[in-house]
């Protein structure tokens, strides 16, 4: 997605990031533009204002994403650029966590191959992953791909998840949230009329209860530092849950939940989800993570004020 705007990308990244976009992850600013030879990278040289401007005593990393058919790899131009900054600068390289960052986006098209060129904090690039993608590797127990929306969540919402920690899981199975609040110490109620993966059996951390989230609410008595839902529900539906459910959240207690958006009329059923919510949690984020797919992660607290809107 390109940006044009009057105002400096400092000021845009200062407001955006008092209030995150809800559809966009990441922004990267262009202070430089360049051709390439086709095939060759050998023009491909950060000039000396750049250089000039990079921060000797901040970490640094270069980001880079390609657009249309190209012989070489990020890793390549990434790798390239890198050497160039530790020679005439001397900042530390650091892939992850980086201080600063150099984007790179690389555009091949019939008219030849264009590159533009930008440093900036990496606070303000609204994620400190290339274009807002977070990945993560396959852990070998890994029993779903929805975990990886779980930890990309917890990484950019923040969430506090301290050791002992008593979570409810609403729409469990087959338990890979669970399992992921389980590593990082949580006790954990697990509510879903279908099954657990059979390797979460033995966890005496994990207590299941093999009923819809409606039939649990009914007998609940317990009061949890931590909702979830990523039951595939109307979001005005699994709004009105999460309410219900509310008075068994502790006073400082928060809650995540994913909304699924249908295909037509996507921002009037956000709205309304995000309406009803308000109603008794404060919506600090909604974001689409890179993992979420057709759905938006909404982070929400008790006794607060709500920051997001769609409009």
């Amino acid at each position: 997605m390109w940006v044009c705007s009057r105002r400096s990308f400092a000021d845009l990244a200062q407001s955006w990031q008092a209030n995150p976009p809800i559809f966009l992850r990441h922004i990267c600013p262009i202070q430089r533009e360049l051709w390439l030879d086709e095939g060759s990278l050998a023009g491909l040289r950060l000039d000396e204002e750049l250089l000039a401007a990079i921060n000797p005593a901040l970490s640094f990393s270069v980001q880079t994403r390609l657009f249309g058919q190209l012989n070489f790899k990020p890793f390549q131009i990434n790798e390239a650029l890198a050497a160039q900054v530790v020679a005439a600068v001397g900042s530390p390289l650091q892939v992850r966590d980086p201080q600063q960052v150099i984007s790179v986006v690389i555009l091949a098209n019939s008219t030849g191959i264009r590159v533009w060129l930008g440093l900036s904090l990496a606070e303000q690039n609204l994620s400190n992953w290339a274009g807002g993608i977070h990945r993560f590797r396959r852990d070998p127990g890994q029993i779903s791909r929805s975990e990886f929306k779980l930890l990309e969540a917890i990484q950019v919402f923040h969430i506090p998840l301290q050791p002992g920690g008593r979570a409810l899981d609403l729409g469990a199975a087959p338990g890979g949230w669970s399992r992921i609040l389980r590593l990082y110490g949580q006790e954990v109620t697990a509510v879903d009329p279908a099954a657990l993966d059979e390797r979460l059996h033995s966890d005496a951390g994990i207590c299941y209860h093999r009923l819809s989230a409606q039939a649990y609410l009914a007998r609940c008595r317990e009061r949890f530092h931590l909702i979830l839902n990523d039951m595939r529900l109307d979001g005005r539906t699994s709004a009105h849950l999460m309410t219900a459910f509310a008075p068994h959240l502790e006073p400082e207690g928060a809650a995540l939940m994913t909304l699924k958006l249908p295909s037509r009329r996507r921002l009037r059923v956000l709205q309304q989800t995000l309406d009803i919510l308000s109603s008794t949690f404060a919506v600090v984020r909604a974001r689409h993570l890179f993992h979420n797919r057709s759905e938006v992660t909404l982070y929400l607290r008790k006794g607060a004020q709500s920051a997001v809107s769609t409009t």
